[in-house]
C-alpha cells in the first residue's frame, strides 16, 4: 500500500512552487502569510506582569520557506558587495559565517592588537532596548533600496513588511488582530537579516576606533584616541534616535582593558563617563572576561551551572534513563555548554582553569554520566579550534578571514603544511592567546 506521504508530497509540491514563483514575480505577499500568532511563554516560575513573559511569534510555514529562499539566493549575496554607506564586515549576527564565537574572536583580537601600542583600550558595550521591536519599516526599506537585489525582490520585501498583523493567544482566548507598523517581524526568516541591514550604517565616528555588532554593539577605543569617546557616544545616540531605538543605560557599560602584567594604577585610566557604569569584568555574548583578560570567572560560572545539571541527570537515571541516553543528554546539555565559544576564550585560560574543567569532566565519567572512552575537555576544545580554523582558511568570504596574514611565496619544495600563511611576529604573551595566532603556530607545529 502506498503511504499518504508518498502521494501527498508530489501533489502539493507543484501548486506550492507555482504559488511561490507567482508571489516573487508579482512582488505580492498574500495577506494570509502576514498573520502572526503570539504565544506568551513564562520567563519565571510564577509570572505576575506582562514583562514576565517572552512573546513567541508563530508565522506561516509557507512564508518562512519562501523567505529562506529570498534570504539565501538574493539578500546574502548582496551583502558581499554593499555600497560604501553600508558595512557588514563588523556585523557578526544573522549572516553566513557569523556567530557569537566569531564576534568574540574578532573583539579580543582587536583589543589585544591595540594594546601592543596603547597602555589601555576602552570598550563601550552599548545595549539597545528591545532593538527588534521598534525599528521603523521605512528605515529598513531605505537600506534595502541600496543593496544590489532585483527590483521584484525589493518590491516583494516591501510587500512583506506592509500590513503585517498579529494576535495573542493566552488562557484559551485570542485577541483581535493588531497591525504592526514598526519592528522586525518576530518569527520570520527575513526579520533577523533585516536588522543586520538596518544596523549596517552604524559606523564609528573616528577611523581609529572599531565597532563590533551582534545584538549588542561594542565600540573599541584605543588610549591614543580616547578624546573621541564623547563623540562616539553622541554618534551612537544620534543613530538610535534616527532609527527609533533607545540605549538601555542599565545594561550598557564601559570596560578599560589593560595588559595582564600591567603595573599601572587605576588613576592612569580615563575618567568615568557620566551615566555609564565602569566594570572590572564584562559578560560579552555569554563569556565573562576581566579587564586583564582572565576568564576564571567565566569558568566559575560554567562549573556552577553544569554542577546543577548533574543533579538533573541523577534524577533522570533514578527514573530509569539508560546509560547510552544519559551520555547523550550529558553531551547535549553539559559538554555543549562548557565548550560554548571555546575557540575565543580557551587560549586565555590559566592552568588552574583548565585543571578545574578537566576535573569536572573526569568526575562526570566516574559518576557514569559520560562514557569512559570520551576525549578530554582539552581535546574537545582542540577539535573545535581545528574545525573553525579550517572553515576560516577555506572560505575567503568568512568574516574572520581578514585576520589571517598574507600567504607565503613558495620558492622551494618544502614539507606539507596545513596552511600556507606567513607566521606573524610573536610580540606579546597576550597576543599569543588569541585564536588566530594560536592556530597559525600550533598548526605549523611550532
Amino acid at each position: 500500500m502506498t503511504s499518504f506521504s508518498t502521494i501527498s508530497l508530489p501533489f502539493f509540491a507543484a501548486p506550492l512552487s507555482e504559488i511561490m514563483n507567482l508571489s516573487l514575480s508579482s512582488s505580492v505577499v498574500p495577506k494570509q502569510w502576514k498573520l502572526a500568532s503570539i504565544l506568551p511563554i513564562p520567563k519565571v516560575t510564577t509570572p505576575h506582569f506582562p514583562s514576565d513573559y517572552r512573546p513567541i511569534s508563530n508565522t506561516s510555514v509557507i512564508s518562512r520557506i519562501l523567505e529562506r529562499i529570498v534570504v539565501r539566493d538574493y539578500i546574502y549575496p548582496s551583502l558581499r558587495t554593499p555600497p560604501s554607506s553600508l558595512i557588514f564586515t563588523d556585523q557578526f549576527a544573522f549572516q553566513p559565517t557569523a556567530s557569537t564565537t566569531a564576534a568574540l574572536i574578532y573583539l579580543l583580537h582587536t583589543i589585544t592588537s591595540l594594546l601592543e601600542t596603547n597602555p589601555y583600550v576602552v570598550v563601550l558595550a552599548i545595549d539597545f532596548s528591545k532593538a527588534f521591536d521598534s525599528v521603523h519599516h521605512s528605515a529598513v526599506l531605505d537600506r534595502y533600496s541600496c543593496l544590489n537585489i532585483p527590483d521584484n525582490i525589493y518590491n516583494w520585501v516591501e510587500s512583506f513588511f506592509q500590513d503585517h498583523s498579529h494576535s495573542a493567544r493566552f488562557a484559551g482566548q485570542v485577541s483581535a488582530l493588531k497591525a504592526i507598523s514598526a519592528s522586525i517581524i518576530q518569527g520570520s526568516v527575513i526579520g533577523p537579516v533585516s536588522y543586520v541591514i538596518t544596523a549596517s550604517d552604524l559606523q564609528s565616528s573616528s577611523p581609529a576606533n572599531f565597532i563590533v555588532k551582534y545584538d549588542d554593539t561594542y565600540v573599541i577605543i584605543p588610549a591614543g584616541n580616547i578624546s573621541s569617546r564623547p563623540a562616539e557616544l553622541t554618534n551612537t545616540s544620534n543613530w538610535t534616535r534616527d532609527n527609533n531605538l533607545e540605549v538601555n543605560l542599565d545594561k550598557s557599560v564601559e570596560m578599560v582593558f589593560v595588559r595582564p602584567r600591567s603595573k599601572g594604577s587605576q588613576s592612569e585610566s580615563p575618567s568615568v563617563i557620566s551615566g555609564l557604569r565602569r566594570v572590572e569584568s564584562i559578560k560579552m555574548l555569554g563569556v565573562t572576561i576581566s579587564r586583564k583578560f582572565s576568564v576564571s570567572q567565566h569558568v566559575d560560572n560554567l562549573l556552577a551551572v553544569c554542577s546543577q545539571s548533574l543533579f538533573a541527570l541523577r534524577t533522570l537515571r533514578q527514573h530509569g534513563l539508560p546509560n547510552d541516553a544519559l551520555h547523550q543528554v550529558f553531551q547535549a546539555i553539559v559538554i555543549n555548554r562548557l565548550s560554548y565559544a571555546s575557540p575565543a576564550w580557551w587560549g586565555f585560560t590559566s592552568a588552574d582553569d583548565r585543571n578545574r574543567l578537566e576535573a569536572f569532566v573526569c568526575r562526570s565519567v566516574k559518576l557514569g554520566y559520560r562514557a569512559n572512552s570520551s576525549v578530554t575537555f582539552a581535546g574537545i576544545c582542540d577539535d573545535a579550534d581545528n574545525k573553525l580554523f579550517s572553515q576560516i582558511t577555506g572560505n575567503s568570504q568568512h568574516l574572520l578571514h581578514s585576520l589571517l596574514p598574507p600567504e607565503r611565496e613558495q620558492h622551494y619544495s618544502l614539507r606539507d603544511r596545513s596552511h600556507n600563511f606567513q607566521l606573524p611576529d610573536r610580540t606579546s604573551v597576550i597576543n599569543d592567546k588569541n585564536f588566530i595566532i594560536r592556530m597559525l603556530y600550533n598548526d605549523n607545529l611550532y
